[in-house]
């Protein structure tokens, strides 16, 4: 990219650079357009940015998000069925299966998935917290809601020895979901159904 006019206006194209998806080219668009809007509109924008990163905390019980201190929305909700625990990767596959509607139980975030290669292992992964759920509460269902890549898999055969000796049901999300795919990006009716249809884990070995 040519060398731009301003180091300031490189600044901001740098930071806009390091969000995912986002290249050169756009980041200089982006940069540009915020350049151009009135101030008021800029400073709600940088407000916005600032508030999430200070007033967001993270649940003690599933690590979900939250706006105020103590339990989330859905592990404070005693409308949701509190015996069954959906375990996804991140929070953007938490929001996936909350848009489908098709699940009323709780949820814990791993925080990634088990890859060696990037030198994430279990102990990196809420995984200790999960297990001390299990144990301390009524849980009638585990779901592992994991992608469905190689690490993910990694990831569900871990969790299933961890959790298996507290005789609780362990379930996965049915295949209708394409081998490889990250779970955010499934469309809503076909992830819904992979909740509804979950197989036991131990079909899905076999």
């Amino acid at each position: 990219m040519q060398q731009l006019p301003s180091r300031l206006l490189d600044n901001v194209v740098n930071e806009f650079g390091k969000l995912p998806g986002i290249g050169k080219k756009t980041a200089l668009r982006l940069t540009l357009h915020m350049l151009n809007q009135p101030d008021n509109e800029v400073e709600a924008f940088v407000s916005a940015i600032s508030q999430m990163k200070t007033d967001i905390m993270i649940c003690p019980e599933c690590h979900n998000i939250t706006e105020t201190e103590g339990l989330c929305s859905i592990c404070a909700d005693e409308r949701r069925d509190h015996s069954l625990i959906c375990v996804v990767e991140t929070i953007r596959e938490l929001i996936a299966i909350e848009n489908t509607g098709q699940y009323r139980g709780l949820y814990h975030v791993l925080g990634g998935r088990i890859s060696p290669m990037d030198g994430i292992g279990p102990k990196n992964l809420n995984i200790d917290s999960l297990e001390r759920r299990v144990q301390e509460n009524t849980i009638a269902e585990v779901i592992l809601a994991t992608s469905t890549t190689i690490e993910g898999d990694t990831t569900n055969f871990y969790l299933f020895r961890r959790l298996s000796p507290f005789g609780v049901p362990i379930t996965t999300l049915a295949r209708g979901l394409s081998v490889g795919d990250e779970l955010e990006y499934a469309d809503e009716i076909t992830l819904g159904r992979s909740i509804l249809n979950r197989v036991p884990y131990n079909s899905v070995k076999s």
